[in-house]
């Protein structure tokens, strides 16, 4: 893996694997963000409404921008290698550095089973561990959810325990089993 900026969040920092970019997610994502995010399959496990109009992606392209921009976060559009178009998102939501970081990734159906999430995933670790010294990364699974809790643990992924009711939404409250990974475990 590769890292087009070493220098921590002052400009956004690309990661290339051997068959994706995670790029910077910018307004020209707009239709792919909408194109995942208006999908039932995607939406299913995740809090967020399935969408139903392009324009409602846009408070995703405006809180992944200020997260980055507030250096409280960063969350890479994922790419086929070479493309522009993005097929998913992942990264950090929050992170705390020399302490812990939350993580969140979504991509699109068509792309389900190729391995990109996982390939995805340990780049991201790799470059929370070592660029951004991040301790701890913590994965919040909703129930029902096996094939993310399957990809977390193969990378080595601890599963804690249930946190009860601890997502509220859609006026629905639901168990979420918590996941974490320790920068020790790897050494």
């Amino acid at each position: 893996m590769s890292y087009d900026n070493p220098v921590i969040l002052e400009s956004f920092p690309v990661i290339e694997t051997s068959r994706l970019d995670l790029i910077e997610i910018k307004q020209d994502h707009l239709p792919d963000l909408f194109e995942l995010f208006s999908d039932e399959n995607v939406t299913r496990y995740y809090n967020i409404k399935t969408l139903t109009e392009e324009y409602e992606a846009q408070k995703f392209v405006d809180w992944f921008q200020a997260r980055f921009k507030d250096k409280l976060g960063v969350r890479w559009g994922i790419a086929l290698k070479g493309e522009k178009k993005i097929i998913g998102t992942i990264g950090f939501n929050n992170f705390t550095k020399e302490h812990r970081a939350n993580l969140g990734y979504d991509l699109q159906k068509d792309y389900w089973n190729k391995g990109y999430i996982t390939e995805s995933l340990n780049a991201v670790i790799e470059f929370g561990f070592k660029v951004l010294e991040i301790n701890r990364i913590e994965a919040e699974v909703m129930q029902g959810n096996i094939i993310s809790e399957r990809v977390l643990e193969k990378l080595g992924f601890e599963r804690e325990g249930i946190l009860r009711q601890w997502m509220f939404w859609n006026g629905n409250y639901y168990d979420m089993s918590m996941y974490s990974l320790l920068r020790t475990n790897l050494s």
